[in-house]
């Protein structure tokens, strides 16, 4: 079992705090794994078995409890009136109405209350009404590079990022050699994705279409597109689309979190810009397993990696925006921004320049980087540090 410190210690410090824990993420990026780590954790810190409940809703034993009334009868039966009661629902979302029976069992005086869900929409519409102020989001992503580096201690590092890019970032697929075998296992989990949280629950008849609309976005990520260009480009390529269909199906890309939306931000202006997004992808395995095996843009794969890093340590992510130049990303937190510049590689004197302009563009004192993949020491540019990315990717 691979450990998920940043995940754990955050479930530990919202311990029996007075907030539903609610852990989103695409589907087998280790939820359930989490909930074993916790479960753990709070045998070995003074819990007894009978205090936890837990349920997964995919199991076919609680497929019974198709509303939320017999969910929460079930577990009410279940919990003890002198004790703490540690309640673990995974899959939520497979119950109708299942917020009802998770505000029932909030309003308990002795419950603590962890809830996993694959798709966004658990956090949207009533959930969000009837639970507003009185939950907490923990977002999960797939392995980070330096987990991976934990669980593949003693190989090569640039081999390692191959593999990390390539076969992907699912914790179970470290456990699988054999490529065909990864690629069975990833077949496995987009399947479950289009067909549960995407074709089921948005009632989309045309799976082709959706296909398509995947294969264009993997094919393009890190690249600006409005939804305009992409029902454009895709009616030139014989795929005619709508505007509004575009739009129905990367809202349900980005609900099911197989897609990350990055927004545009005006540096100078310190305005959202509400045009010209980017998209990266959960894992890139999934992106190769469905595109193939080829070599494909590394630049917009190295952006890629760096910006689900950048999410993982809790900043809010944007492309930035500084007259006509572009910053791959502009990160925001409680603490202030930080800025980033993604490159393969700057060898080439012209490229360094070119990469370099755009933060040297920005007159404001917060830490600006550029990443790279060469493997030469540390080095500073009129304060914009020079890192090779791996060693920032294992830094935290």
């Amino acid at each position: 079992m691979i450990n998920r410190d940043d995940y754990l210690n955050k479930l530990i410090r919202f311990r029996d705090k007075e907030l539903i824990k609610v852990i989103t993420g695409i589907r087998r990026c280790g939820k359930s794994t989490l909930f074993d780590l916790y479960i753990n954790y709070l045998l070995q810190n003074g819990v007894k078995e009978e205090q936890i409940i837990r349920l997964n809703l995919e199991d076919p034993v609680y497929y019974e409890l198709d509303n939320y009334l017999k969910l929460y009868n079930y577990i009410k039966e279940k919990m003890k009136s002198d004790k703490m009661n540690y309640i673990f629902i995974d899959e939520v979302q497979n119950v109708q109405e299942f917020q009802k029976a998770v505000d029932g069992l909030y309003i308990q005086k002795n419950t603590d209350i962890y809830i996993t869900g694959s798709n966004a929409y658990l956090l949207s519409g009533e959930l969000a009404t009837l639970l507003s102020g009185r939950y907490v989001e923990i977002k999960m992503l797939p392995l980070s590079f330096k987990e991976y580096r934990l669980a593949l201690p003693n190989e090569n590092i640039d081999i390692l990022y191959q593999k990390y890019i390539s076969i992907g970032s699912f914790p179970y697929a470290l456990k699988l050699e054999n490529v065909d075998d990864i690629d069975m296992y990833i077949k496995g989990i987009y399947d479950s994705i289009i067909l549960k949280d995407i074709m089921a629950r948005k009632n989309f008849q045309d799976m082709q279409m959706l296909q398509s609309i995947i294969n264009f976005m993997l094919d393009n990520i890190g690249n600006l597109y409005s939804r305009n260009k992409i029902a454009d480009t895709m009616t030139s390529n014989g795929r005619k689309i709508s505007v509004h269909t575009v739009e129905s199906y990367l809202t349900a890309l980005t609900e099911s979190f197989i897609l990350y939306k990055a927004n545009r931000y005006d540096v100078k202006g310190k305005q959202y810009l509400k045009t010209g997004d980017k998209y990266y992808v959960a894992d890139l395995g999934l992106r190769y397993f469905l595109l193939g095996r080829k070599e494909q843009g590394k630049g917009h794969i190295l952006e890629n990696v760096v910006y689900l890093e950048l999410l993982r340590r809790g900043y809010d992510v944007y492309i930035g925006k500084v007259d006509d130049c572009e910053v791959d990303f502009v990160a925001i937190n409680s603490k202030g921004i930080e800025y980033y510049q993604v490159s393969e590689t700057v060898i080439d004197e012209n490229t360094l320049k070119r990469e370099l302009r755009p933060l040297e563009m920005i007159k404001d004192h917060y830490p600006k980087y550029l990443l790279t993949k060469d493997f030469v020491p540390e080095t500073t540019y009129n304060g914009i540090r020079k890192i090779n990315v791996l060693d920032w990717l294992l830094e935290k």
